[in-house]
């Protein structure tokens, strides 16, 4: 099974659409569709099917050079709508004559129509839509690069973009054969599943091939706040969180201009020897490999030496010279990526934060934690450090009592700013910030389900084993327990549920722990798929049993990603990840902070 055929099936859908309007013309980007069709297509292939010159869809642009013919690929909201329409009138005013076409990403919404009338430009414009859902990061992660969903159906309420990701399934079920054994973790899940199954119902493609994936689990992030929040110790998280990873590729310049270059940009895959080796290691056990490998390349590149004809030179050049070299950026790259986390940690009291995070984690130093919480918010340490150790200690404490809650919110209220009080009010909305009394206080008060909905993470934690009650018996440079990730201080539970559900065979034992996640749903139409018999799943009779999807509604770090694949290794087995977009603590938190300047 090879992912890449989705990748190819984007770009044949996107070829008819640009072929679609023969000879030149020209492409307006919305700015978050660059790095996704730069990864699915790139500009060779947009040159190659007649793309004259390419723009970014800019609030304020009147008018645009280029040629008669002009696409606008763009998302389906209301705003850019009104940036189209103010643009294509301000043309036509002023005498130009051009045909427009508006490709709507993924899909067409009524709206977005109806904005165009009310505009008057209907008339001047075709609509169409280009579904970019699923597109492959690497061998194993699929991103469908929607992080609005987050904010969208968590916080909002709104369920339109469930029908996105409902799509991507249908459509990847279409090339990968119908999946036997589903299973969902949360409520948001559980209506992506239903609305999967609707349309694969009214579909006219009732063409069935054979399944190459066993086994799916759709898994709301909002059964798990606690991971995102952690600090990341794995060195491509910990990449993601410093440089900020998009669609794979990473700009390793630190000038602060923003300004990446062709010598500062890498594109972080498996095809990369030295990537692989060390992307999902504890970050403390990176640096040993780094000097071990320039050592080796040192080693190979001092071949030259000992070369005495002309042949000999001639060969070592030709097959394995530019290849050395090659290889000595990469890792020039990655040794420079590793003292930039370091410098980036020195200059926050990152001992500390550690310390405090895993006291919080296993239920200790209570007093101790506030205090340090309370004093980074009165020395102003950047806003969404602060948050995420304040969310945490919500989470940890099932809520934070009536007295703390407000002598927190006040302080930091008085820190950053009284616009805050809606940040507040998201949080608590989100279910990572709570008030226990505030809370029960209020009985008659009709919630929405995230403000009476309770953390769970104690029972979880004391149910599932999710913080080891011997973390110093975790072998960072070996690690045998996936919390390796978090130092040993804590397992991400969808990873955990996952491989709870592989090793039993059923969902009896969980049904508590489902009714704490927002419920688990399941669909099972091949049984014998248990991990647990035998280590290595050597017992499965279906080899597909040993493929398993496994999709975050919501969002993913790179922690979880690194722990489904140390899963995937124990087990044998192969998991590939699906999200909806990849997350940090800070993109998380960033989505629902409120900004004047926004």
């Amino acid at each position: 099974m090879d992912l890449q055929e989705l990748n190819k099936l984007l770009k044949t859908q996107l070829a008819h659409l640009l072929i679609s309007i023969p000879d030149s013309k020209d492409l307006v980007l919305d700015a978050d569709l660059t790095k996704p069709l730069d990864r699915v297509a790139g500009i060779k292939f947009l040159k190659e099917h007649g793309v004259e010159k390419l723009y970014i869809l800019e609030r304020g642009q009147k008018t645009l050079p280029g040629c008669g013919k002009r696409i606008y690929l763009v998302r389906p909201s209301m705003v850019t709508m009104k940036y189209i329409a103010d643009q294509i009138k301000s043309e036509i005013s002023s005498g130009e004559k051009r045909s427009y076409k508006i490709v709507l990403v993924p899909r067409k919404i009524h709206v977005c129509e109806k904005i165009l009338e009310s505009e008057g430009v209907m008339g001047h414009v075709s609509i169409d839509e280009f579904p970019l859902e699923l597109f492959p990061l690497d061998k194993d992660l699929l991103s469908l690069e929607l992080p609005e969903l987050f904010t969208s159906f968590f916080l909002d309420n709104d369920t339109i973009l469930l029908h996105t990701v409902a799509s991507s399934l249908v459509n990847l079920q279409r090339l990968f054969g119908k999946i036997p054994n589903i299973f969902t973790i949360g409520k948001g899940s559980k209506m992506v599943y239903d609305l999967m199954n609707y349309m694969s119902e009214k579909s006219e493609d009732k063409k069935e091939s054979k399944h190459q994936i066993g086994q799916m689990f759709i898994i709301d992030r909002d059964v798990d706040y606690v991971s995102p929040l952690c600090t990341p110790m794995t060195y491509e998280a910990l990449l993601d969180e410093t440089y900020k990873i998009e669609c794979g590729v990473i700009n390793f310049d630190t000038s602060g201009d923003g300004k990446a270059t062709a010598a500062s940009k890498l594109l972080l895959t498996s095809q990369d020897e030295i990537y692989t080796q060390i992307r999902d290691r504890h970050f403390s056990n990176v640096f040993s490999y780094l000097s071990a490998k320039a050592k080796e390349l040192q080693a190979l590149y001092n071949k030259k030496n000992n070369l005495t004809t002309v042949g000999e030179m001639k060969e070592f050049v030709a097959k394995e010279l530019r290849q050395l070299k090659h290889q000595q950026k990469i890792l020039e790259m990655h040794i420079g990526g590793c003292e930039h986390i370091m410098k980036t940690k020195e200059k926050t009291d990152f001992e500390e934060t550690i310390k405090t995070e895993q006291c919080m984690l296993a239920g200790v130093e209570t007093k101790e934690s506030m205090t340090f919480i309370e004093e980074g918010i009165q020395k102003q340490i950047p806003l969404l450090q602060s948050l995420r150790l304040l969310c945490l200690l919500s989470i940890t404490q099932e809520g934070l009592s009536s007295k703390d809650y407000k002598a927190f919110k006040t302080a930091f209220l008085h820190s950053h700013g009284f616009e805050h009080l809606v940040t507040f009010f998201n949080l608590k909305k989100l279910g990572i910030l709570t008030e226990q009394e505030g809370i029960a206080a209020s009985p008659r008060v009709l919630l929405p389900p995230a403000f009476s909905r309770k953390s769970s993470y104690r029972f979880l934690n004391q149910k599932l084993n999710l913080v080891p009650k011997q973390t110093e018996d975790i072998d960072l440079r070996d690690p045998k327990d996936v919390s390796y990730i978090f130092s040993g201080a804590y397992t991400p539970l969808p990873c955990k549920l996952v491989e709870q559900i592989l090793v039993r065979d059923s969902l009896i034992g969980l049904e508590d722990v489902g009714k704490a996640c927002g419920g688990i749903h399941s669909e099972i139409k091949v049984k014998n798929r248990s991990l647990g018999t035998v280590r290595g799943a050597q017992n499965i009779v279906d080899p597909t049993m040993k493929v398993v999807l496994v999709y975050f509604l919501g969002g993913c770090t790179f922690s979880e990603i690194a722990a489904l694949r140390f899963i995937s290794k124990q087990y044998d087995i192969r998991i590939i990840v699906a999200t909806t977009a990849i997350i940090t603590s800070y993109t998380l938190l960033d989505k629902v902070v409120e900004r004047n300047n926004r």
